[in-house]
């Protein structure tokens, strides 16, 4: 598994909804909804990093990852624009 592979999943989801979709519900909400999910996780990641253990932090990196692709695909962009940023800042 793959980043890549999540966010083609995420975008399937997007394009191809279905009932049982929570990606797919998301993306109903709409953008404000899914900004809102990844504002909770990042929070969540961050008593997980002050108070739990290792298992709940990875849970909550977990989550803000994919809330984050799902908020991405919202806004029409890629995790490739992200990691040539990341790459653009490493030069």
């Amino acid at each position: 598994m793959s980043i890549q592979w999540l966010f083609d999943v995420i975008e399937d989801r997007k394009h191809n909804p279905t009932e049982k979709s929570y990606t797919a519900s998301l993306f109903k909400e709409g953008l404000p909804r899914i900004a809102q999910k990844v504002g909770e996780e990042g929070t969540e990641v961050v008593v997980a990093a002050l108070a739990q253990d290792d298992q709940r932090l990875i849970e909550e990196v977990a989550d803000l990852t994919y809330h984050t692709l799902v908020l991405l695909s919202a806004r029409g962009l890629s995790p490739a624009r992200v990691v040539a940023e990341l790459e653009k800042r490493h030069q």
